[in-house]
């Protein structure tokens, strides 16, 4: 039997299995897009996304026993409400500007996300802020600002919404990188995937307009590829490290792009394209930097999904 630095020279050495791997966790999270894009505009925010938690709890099902075990005190039980409370937010705002804007907007203002997520570490959780990686946060502002180009064009409300949806979601897996060196993950997310239906439960009743079967079988099927892709992306991270696969999130958005415009009526946007390039190069950077100082804090775009 091998060692564990064995097992980590293996994985390590096999990006291409990791490159694919993060294909396929594209694929799956674009096919969520495109159904909640379908399903968006007929049922409320809120109860689409509350749909997809409730029928995706069976999926939940072989984590209670390993949350029972765990025995969760009361600093954690507070601390997976504040991240179920977080990510509530973040998912109705998401399927909120899913419904209203273009999913390349979506996705391009999707990959502030790990962008947040490092700021909030070095804010909250005192990471060091070194002047290169500041310079790759700003460039990936910079890259937000020739999405969005504020003042010349009108803003809508689901451009917000996801710049709101992406700092939530930033706050959620910094609460849950809190909790990942108390708890295992399977008990982070199991914990998520309760505490969100519960949050956005009073949420979705408030606007309730009664699905139809076709509806809750294409929301059971978002819950579905959702959860796929986190599967697969686990099988990226463990074959490849997140400075070779964090690139590859670059292809959600040419397939954000090309969805869109075939089925949607999308019109292409280059300055969505540029602006989102320059977005996931700053990630990449900043990752490659944590790569090579052996640390894990920003996460991949794919880890800050629904």
């Amino acid at each position: 039997m091998g060692s564990g630095a064995d097992m980590t020279a293996l994985s390590a050495s096999s990006p291409t299995k990791g490159i694919l791997w993060m294909i396929l966790t594209g694929l799956l999270f674009v096919c969520v897009n495109v159904i909640v894009k379908y399903v968006g505009p007929v049922l409320p925010p809120a109860e689409s996304a509350f749909l997809r938690y409730a029928l995706g709890l069976v999926f939940v099902l072989p984590m209670i026993q390993p949350i029972l075990r765990a025995r969760l005190t009361r600093r954690q039980i507070g601390f997976f409400a504040l991240r179920g409370l977080s990510h509530t937010f973040a998912v109705i705002l998401w399927f909120t500007a899913m419904a209203t804007i273009p999913m390349a907007e979506v996705t391009a203002l999707g990959y502030l996300n790990p962008v947040f997520v490092t700021l909030g570490a070095a804010l909250l959780l005192g990471e060091t802020l070194r002047m290169r990686r500041i310079l790759a946060v700003v460039a990936a502002l910079v890259g937000a600002a020739i999405v969005l180009r504020p003042g010349l064009r009108e803003l809508a409300p689901g451009h917000f919404a996801q710049l709101g949806a992406a700092l939530c979601f930033a706050g959620s897996y910094l609460v849950a990188k809190r909790l990942s060196g108390e708890v295992s993950a399977t008990v982070v997310v199991g914990m998520l995937s309760v505490t969100v239906a519960i949050g956005l439960a009073p949420f979705a009743i408030a606007q309730w307009v009664p699905p139809t079967l076709s509806q809750m079988g294409w929301m059971f099927l978002v819950a579905c590829f959702a959860t796929a892709g986190h599967y697969t992306m686990t099988f990226a991270f463990a074959a490849a490290p997140l400075s070779v696969t964090q690139p590859v999130t670059f292809l959600q958005l040419v397939w954000a792009v090309t969805v869109g415009a075939l089925f949607f009526g999308e019109p292409v946007d280059h300055y969505v394209v540029l602006g989102g390039g320059i977005i996931i190069a700053a990630i990449s950077y900043i990752a490659l930097r944590e790569a090579q100082g052996r640390r894990r804090v920003t996460p991949s775009v794919t880890e800050t999904k629904i």
